[in-house]
C-alpha cells in the first residue's frame, strides 16, 4: 500500500477484475477505480498463456486507473484451482516464556506461539509445492482446549491445530511474472475463496460454520469454515464455463452466443420458468434464429450444476466436521449468479443457502450497486485482506524490526522474487 492506495488483482479463468480503493484519513477504504477485461490465458486456474494473461491484466488495471485517474504501482493478487491443496495439522511445544514463581509453569510470550506454529508447518509437502497459507485454528494450554489466543496464558505445554494451505510454485511463479512484466509489483499472493470469504460472510456464519462456494469459470472453490475458522480447502476442476460448452455443443451455437443464452435465459430450478416461456437461439452460417422451450435450455444446463454441486457433497461427506455447519451455504462467484443455482444447491446439500455478495461495511464506502454483485466478491475481499495484512506487517516490523526472518504470510511471494527475479 503506498499513499493510501491498494488494488486488488483477480486472475479468473474467464475474466480479470481490478479494484483500486484509496484509504481515508478515518481508515474506511472507498472504491475509486474499477476494470474488468477477458481473461483467455488461464485455465481452470492456471496460467498457459503469459502473452495473454500479462495483455489482461495490463488492460484491466489501466481501465482502473482511467476511472479514477490514479497510478497503482503495486496489488494484491488471488490464487486458486485445482492445484491448491488445503491440510490440518498439529504442533507441541514446551513453554518457554517467563517461570511463574514457586511453580514449572511458565507464561507464554509470542516466540512460543510462532515456534507452536513452526512445528505444525513440520509436515511433508512435495517439493514443487510451497505452503501458502498457515492459518492457526485453536490453542490447547496443557489440557485446555479451545483457546482462540494463548498470549499471556500460564501452563507448561502449548498445541496449535492449524490449517496448511499448498500451492504449486509453478502456478505461484507464473502469475507473479505475468504481474511484473504487465509492469506491476505482487505484494502478496491471497487465497481466492479466503478473500471472497472475508467478502461476503458475516462473523456469525463463521462461527457457526458454513461452506463458502465460490463457482468460477473454470474451476469451483470451496472454503468450510468451522467454529470460526478454516477447516477444508478443496478445488472442483469445472465452473461456469463448461455449462457454456454443453450449451454450445448441444444446440450447435459459437461459445459466445451460448454464453448469451447462458446468461439471458439459463436457469436450473423448474419451478422458476413458466412451461411455455421460450427463448431465442442465434442461427449458425447466416441461418434465421429459432425459438426453442427454455425448459430445454434447462435440461442442458441443469445436469451440469447438480455434477458440480454433488460432488461439494461428496467432499463435504469425506470431512469429519466436530458439528454442523448452522452457517449454511454461501453460493459466490460469477456462476453464483445463475437462476435458480441457490435454490438447487441448497436441494443437493440440504443446507440453508443464499447467494454472496460483497457486503458494505463500515471499513468500505463507495460499494456501489454494479459491484456488490457476486463476481466481484474476491476482488472486494482481497483488497479487505491486503489491508489487514498490510496493518499486521506493520506491527509487526515494528515488533521485531531485528529479525531477519519474513513474515509467516509474505514467504511464499519474498522466494519467488528471490529465486526467479
Amino acid at each position: 500500500m503506498s499513499n493510501g492506495i491498494l488494488a486488488s488483482l483477480d486472475i479468473g479463468s474467464t475474466f480479470v477484475r481490478v479494484i483500486i480503493c484509496e484509504q481515508d484519513e478515518d481508515g474506511v477504504l472507498k472504491i475509486i477505480g474499477v476494470g474488468k477485461r477477458p481473461s483467455t490465458g488461464l485455465r481452470k486456474g492456471v496460467v498457459v498463456n503469459i502473452e495473454a494473461t500479462l495483455r489482461a491484466v495490463a488492460q484491466a488495471i489501466e481501465d482502473a486507473e482511467m476511472m479514477c485517474g490514479l497510478e497503482v504501482t503495486d496489488c494484491w493478487i488471488g490464487i486458486g484451482g485445482n492445484h491448491v491443496n488445503g491440510l490440518n495439522s498439529r504442533g507441541v511445544v514446551g513453554i518457554s516464556g517467563k517461570k511463574n514463581k514457586d511453580s514449572r509453569e511458565r507464561e507464554i510470550n509470542q516466540d512460543d506461539i510462532d515456534r507452536v506454529i513452526e512445528a505444525a508447518k513440520a509436515v511433508v509437502i512435495p517439493t514443487d509445492r510451497q505452503i501458502l497459507e498457515v492459518i492457526p485454528q485453536s490453542y490447547k494450554v496443557d489440557d485446555q482446549k479451545g483457546i482462540r489466543n494463548p498470549l499471556d496464558m500460564i501452563g507448561v505445554r502449548l498445541e496449535s491445530d492449524v490449517h496448511i494451505i499448498t500451492c504449486a510454485i509453478t502456478g505461484a511463479q507464473n502469475l507473479i511474472k505475468c504481474v511484473n512484466r504487465a509492469g506491476y509489483r505482487v505484494n502478496e499472493i491471497i487465497l481466492q475463496t479466503l478473500a471472497a470469504g472475508r467478502a461476503v460472510l458475516t462473523q456469525e456464519e463463521i462461527e457457526l460454520g458454513v461452506v463458502l462456494v465460490d463457482l468460477g469459470g473454470g474451476t469451483t472453490d470451496i472454503l468450510v469454515y468451522v467454529e470460526g475458522t478454516p477447516f477444508s480447502t478443496y478445488t472442483i476442476p469445472a465452473g461456469g464455463t463448461q455449462v457454456t460448452s454443453d450449451i454450445s455443443i448441444i444446440k450447435n451455437i459459437s461459445l459466445e452466443n451460448a454464453e448469451k443464452v447462458k446468461i439471458d435465459a439459463g436457469c436450473c430450478w423448474e419451478k422458476m420458468i413458466d412451461e411455455d416461456e421460450a427463448v431465442i437461439v442465434p442461427g449458425v452460417g447466416g441461418r434465421p434464429p429459432i425459438s426453442i422451450p427454455r425448459l430445454q435450455i434447462l435440461t442442458i444446463i441443469k445436469p451440469r450444476m447438480e455434477e458440480i454441486f454433488n460432488l461439494v457433497k461428496q467432499h463435504l461427506d469425506t470431512l469429519h466436521l466436530p458439528r454442523p455447519l448452522g452457517g449454511g451455504v454461501v453460493l459466490t462467484g460469477g456462476g453464483a449468479q445463475l437462476l435458480g443455482a441457490v435454490e438447487l444447491v441448497n436441494d443437493i446439500l440440504k443446507l440453508p443457502a443464499r447467494l454472496g455478495s460483497p457486503i458494505p461495511t463500515q471499513d468500505m464506502a463507495g460499494l456501489v450497486e454494479d459491484y456488490r454483485n457476486p463476481e466481484y466478491s474476491t476482488a472486494v475481499g482481497l483488497v479487505l485482506e491486503g489491508e489487514r495484512r498490510s496493518g499486521i506487517e506493520a506491527g509487526a516490523a515494528s515488533r521485531q524490526s531485528d529479525k531477519k526472518s519474513p513474515a509467516l504470510f509474505g514467504k511464499l511471494t519474498s522466494w519467488l522474487k528471490e529465486e526467479f527475479f
